[in-house]
């Protein structure tokens, strides 16, 4: 039996080795053959990550082509986390970050200083004045603090959490900003951060040739926004700057990442989509032994080619003497805004504010600017809203032809001046004009024949039609722009006020509560001129696309159409027709080869308690057959004539000098 028992349990002991030497052999097999590929890769590769390459924003070109905004290669410097000290080992980045320091400084190289701490001039620490950017520093992302700490609670952290030690404070405080500026953009292996941007030759040559000192430090070649001309359209074209945490968060799924640059304003902003390009990949491995190789394996996209609708030689003539006009009337406090509109289409063909700002210069000096009492920043063609003055009586005449309340043999007697509900209301200046027909209302400017116009048509109606025309509404441009006011009923009484019946007179000549911006005014002048379709307006012609070559024209829109009859047209054309011929702007549209249709108008304002007029002109060309139109503001101007050495010669420009046979230029591409 003893016997027996041995032998049962060699048996099971030889077999428990025989099946652990065949697992084994099962194993080496799947290692060293079967999936020998796989094993050596993992046994070879520590880790694999994918960094983004920038891709350069698409190009902003007029509508012949005329490069508007390129790209232009510059050098930044980024700190790469693949070479970059460990954040366990503060010393060493610190190190490496005052080297940097000291070489930027050198050089004469701007750097980042996000940071939301300085000294004062007594050497105390305080914050900056941005609330938002102290808020974010003491969040729970950043520094972890409570919202009562103070600057030197937040000047105290930064050096601990970063273990900024063995510097001047003054020297810690510039560490500490980098240093904060890694935590803020998220540094990481996938996600370098940029240092400093556009550095010269010389200090890339320097961090190149000290790699050691410089341990991290890495020079990108990335695409620089550049202009043509950085005063063209500068409220057209908007700017560009890096995005914010809010737009990140909202933005990140869209393939945003922390260190992008986004539209801030204008076609930048508006156009966004399709400017953007497709960012690239680089690919870094670092295998067993720290080797480090990088592959490009995703080359980056260009974004699209935004074709406008301006003219960039009519839009350098519309600025060039819209300043010259405004200087004139005042050099000191003149403003105002020229915009001209394809009647056919809503193509804007130019729009210029005065004064105005010059792009390479809106960061740099953009506290000047933002506190400029003249607001060279704000752009009075979209976003400044004025009473139209007399420029608004092409509205009520319509109006009231078209509800048969007068008809083009209506006669009003103008005696100057008239009582209305006993209270007396002026005509223009308290001129006499005698019987007056809606023509020569019109060409004269009566504000009697108007008012009893109203009276007999009604602010309802004369608001529908103002309404059909575009007045008071936004116009569908891309760019931000205002809703502006249409004096109502309604909309006096929804600001807590009451409308009497004088209110219904004085808005038929363009006063009361309206107030509309020249974008408005323009369309409306092109719907009147053009026979009654209301276009929305548009600053974007096509898009081209950068991978395919592909036009998508952007087309027509109909916003709105008045269906306005034959009689009513040319009673109306006719009267601004004789204010062209025998009105105040005669004298230089007489001296065009272009017939002329146009209505001037005045609107009082107060400046420094002293009462001052804007003046304001609608025009449009030819008029027998309307192509273009143009609407010119100038603040303090004495009469809307005045402008008419503006719309003079834009339409001079137009009908004389320039030519559809202009051939496309070709448009760069930047990666």
């Amino acid at each position: 039996m003893k016997t027996r028992y041995k032998s049962s349990r060699s048996t099971i002991a030889l077999l428990l080795i025989i099946a652990v030497v065949l697992g084994f052999a099962v194993d080496l097999y799947k290692i060293q053959i079967r999936d020998n590929e796989y094993y050596t890769k993992q046994n070879n590769t520590v880790d694999t990550y994918v960094v983004p390459i920038e891709a350069a924003r698409g190009e902003i070109v007029d509508r012949n082509g005329n490069s508007l905004v390129t790209n232009r290669q510059g050098n930044s410097i980024v700190l790469n986390a693949v070479y970059f000290p460990s954040a366990k080992n503060n010393a060493e980045r610190n190190k490496i970050i005052y080297n940097l320091i000291q070489l930027f400084e050198s050089q004469g190289e701007e750097y980042v200083q996000n940071l939301p701490l300085e000294f004062n001039r007594s050497g105390k620490i305080q914050f900056t004045d941005d609330e938002q950017d102290v808020a974010t520093m003491k969040s729970a992302d950043m520094l972890n603090l409570q919202p009562y700490a103070t600057a030197q609670n937040c000047y105290d952290a930064v050096m601990e959490k970063y273990g900024i030690e063995g510097y001047d404070k003054e020297t810690a405080l510039k560490i500490g900003n980098i240093r904060y500026e890694l935590t803020r953009l998220l540094f990481s292996y996938e996600n370098p951060v940029t240092i400093a941007d556009d550095v010269s030759d010389e200090t890339v040559a320097v961090i190149k040739e000290e790699k050691t000192k410089y341990l991290g430090a890495d020079v990108q070649v990335v695409a620089y926004r550049e202009y043509a001309d950085s005063t063209i359209a500068p409220h057209i074209l908007g700017t560009v700057r890096k995005i914010n945490a809010e737009e990140y968060a909202e933005k990140k799924d869209e393939g945003y990442k922390i260190t992008d640059q986004i539209g801030e304003s204008g076609i930048e902003q508006a156009m966004e989509a399709e400017l953007k390009g497709t960012p690239g990949e680089l690919t870094i491995t670092v295998d067993k032994d720290g080797n480090i190789t990088e592959e490009v394996t995703k080359k980056p996209v260009q974004g699209n080619t935004v074709v406008l609708t301006i003219d960039r030689d009519l839009q350098v003539l519309a600025q060039n003497k819209l300043k010259a006009v405004c200087d004139k009337v005042n050099a000191y406090s003149s403003a105002g805004a020229v915009v001209v509109e394809d009647c056919n289409s809503g193509e804007l063909l130019a729009a210029a504010s005065y004064p105005t700002f010059d792009l390479n210069d809106y960061y740099d000096k953009y506290n000047e600017l933002a506190s400029n009492p003249r607001n060279p920043l704000w752009s009075r063609f979209a976003l400044g809203t004025y009473a139209p003055g007399s420029t608004f009586k092409p509205v009520t005449a319509c109006a009231a032809l078209e509800e048969g309340t007068i008809n083009q043999n209506t006669t009003y007697v103008c005696v100057g001046q008239q009582e209305f509900f006993g209270q007396p209301f002026k005509c223009l200046h308290g001129n006499v004009h005698g019987t007056e027909n809606v023509r020569t209302a019109l060409r004269d400017s009566c504000n009697m024949f108007f008012y009893n116009t109203a009276l007999d048509t009604g602010i309802e109606k004369i608001d529908d039609y103002a309404t059909a025309f575009g007045l008071g509404q936004k116009t569908g441009i891309e760019i931000a722009e205002a809703k502006g006011n249409l004096s109502s009923p309604e909309n006096r009484e929804n600001a807590g006020g009451i409308w009497r019946i004088g209110d219904t007179m004085t808005t038929a000549i363009g006063m009361s509560d309206n107030l509309f911006t020249p974008l408005q005014m323009v369309n409306y002048c092109a719907t009147l001129a053009n026979g009654g379709t209301r276009y929305e307006l548009h600053l974007v012609k096509s898009v081209i696309q950068a991978s395919t070559g592909i036009v998508s024209e952007k087309g027509k829109t109909v916003a709105d159409t008045l269906d306005l009859s034959k009689t009513t047209l040319d009673n109306v054309r006719q009267g601004m027709r004789m204010v062209a011929t025998s009105g105040g702007p005669s004298f230089l549209f007489d001296q065009l080869d272009t017939k002329v249709a146009c209505k001037t108008g005045t609107s009082e304002v107060k400046v420094n308690g002293i009462k001052r007029n804007n003046g304001f002109l609608i025009t449009y060309a030819p008029y027998e057959s309307p192509e273009i139109a143009v609407f010119s503001a100038i603040e303090l101007a004495g009469s809307g004539s005045e402008t008419a050495e503006i719309t003079s010669e834009i339409i001079d420009y137009w009908y004389q000098n320039n030519t559809d046979a202009k051939a496309n230029q070709k448009y760069g591409v930047l990666l």
